[in-house]
């Protein structure tokens, strides 16, 4: 990809969300901003997540996820969920299992618990597409942006 391309992708703007699953015992989060209501009627979102992702495991095995609009106020969330270890993600953080078993923050601007409709993989990301099973605006708060957050994923490992 050329560099001005990539130059010119930094300058688009999104939200910054965590993503959660389960499936069986195991759970797990994930920051994501390449995120999107397609339709309102039924309501979907679509995500965008790489196949060598743990998370891409889960949410292809037990067909759900969950989508958290994180507040500016929770910047220290996106260093948490984008570690490596599962556990450690949680550690502190007030959730509950969802109606999907997904765990659903307690403490975001929105959330969406989604179930799994369809996947397509136009690209090198797979996109998951959920229909909205359950949601909930949880605060009032400004929602966090890749404007407030340093960091920017445009796709470049």
């Amino acid at each position: 990809m050329k560099e001005e391309w990539i130059n010119a992708l930094g300058t688009m703007t999104y939200g910054i969300y965590a993503l959660t699953m389960a499936h069986a015992e195991r759970v797990n989060a994930m920051i994501a901003s390449w995120v999107s209501q397609v339709s309102y009627d039924p309501p979907l979102i679509v995500i965008a997540v790489h196949p060598n992702r743990y998370s891409h495991e889960l949410i292809e095995k037990s067909g759900f996820f969950a989508m958290h609009v994180l507040k500016k106020t929770q910047k220290n969330h996106v260093a948490r969920f984008m570690g490596s270890d599962p556990g450690e993600k949680f550690r502190g953080v007030d959730w509950q299992p969802g109606k999907t078993g997904c765990p659903i923050l307690k403490e975001c601007a929105a959330w969406f618990e989604c179930k799994l409709s369809d996947r397509i993989q136009p690209g090198n990301h797979t996109l998951f597409f959920g229909k909205v099973v359950d949601a909930m605006k949880v605060s009032d708060e400004a929602a966090l942006t890749t404007r407030d957050y340093r960091g920017q994923y445009i796709g470049k490992v």
